[in-house]
């Protein structure tokens, strides 16, 4: 089975509203909610909560065009920037920020948000200050070492990222090269927050197989301490869904503190 030939999110054809319905939605059918949805989410309000990652400006770099993490960021930071690889998450998540017809509809998580926060009365508040806090919405690839080039972004306090290093990184050498582009977004003392699906080799979207790196918890932590990066809260949590759409075992949340700059 993982000898069959798989596609690549950031290479090919991508469709980024069926990626959404199939794992991030509230469907009664969508069987993902409590490793993709809720779990980077009761996350995300512990760390963002809890004071020790601060600073202005968050830049988010995940795959597909989710944001429900970013629903407990917008407290702290009040200038979020997103980078897609993708041109059609690109488009979906401009789509969503200016309230397009059409857009997908993230009430779900902003009620979670809200319901993590005490808040439960304060989901339209909490979708339009998200939405408000979020300044660009920008296309990079990793082809470069400035992955925006031409645009230089500020550098940031935090980065958060979603599962890209899963889906662009063909091998070890090719994710330390990721992971170490994305560290240079980040300033000396801010926070990296990595959340990723371990021992994982595919997922399906539209009945197309795509590639994820295999690498387990032991390997991510290795790899930020290499870069100068001090592990400062860590959660696993053993896959509870049952289907064959991917073969991952655990969902991996993580916040560590970068102590030098990369060269």
């Amino acid at each position: 089975m993982d000898c069959e030939p798989k596609k690549f999110y950031h290479e090919h054809d991508f469709d980024s509203r069926h990626y959404l319905e199939t794992y991030y939605s509230d469907k009664p059918d969508m069987v993902f909610a409590e490793d993709s949805l809720k779990f980077p989410m009761v996350n995300s309000h512990y760390v963002f909560s809890s004071g020790f990652v601060k600073g202005d400006v968050l830049i988010d770099i995940s795959s597909g065009s989710f944001i429900h993490h970013l629903y407990l960021a917008c407290d702290v930071f009040k200038d979020i920037i997103i980078l897609k690889v993708n041109e059609k998450c690109n488009m979906e998540t401009s789509r969503w920020k200016d309230s397009r017809t059409g857009a997908y509809s993230w009430e779900h998580a902003s009620a979670h948000a809200a319901k993590l926060e005490g808040k439960s009365s304060q989901i339209q508040d909490k979708d339009e200050q998200l939405k408000a806090a979020i300044s660009h919405v920008i296309s990079c690839d990793f082809e470069n070492e400035n992955i925006t080039h031409p645009v230089v972004l500020p550098i940031a306090d935090c980065v958060t990222s979603g599962m890209i290093l899963d889906v662009i990184s063909k091998d070890e050498d090719d994710y330390m090269r990721n992971l170490e582009k994305i560290s240079k977004l980040l300033r000396p003392g801010g926070h990296m927050i990595l959340a990723a699906l371990l021992n994982a080799s595919y997922f399906t979207v539209g009945g197309e197989r795509f590639h994820i790196f295999k690498c387990d918890e032991s390997f991510v932590k290795n790899a930020l301490t290499k870069l100068g990066f001090v592990i400062d809260y860590c959660a696993v949590q053993r896959r509870r869904d049952d289907s064959k759409l991917t073969d991952y075992k655990a969902a991996l949340y993580i916040s560590a503190c970068k102590t030098k700059q990369v060269n």
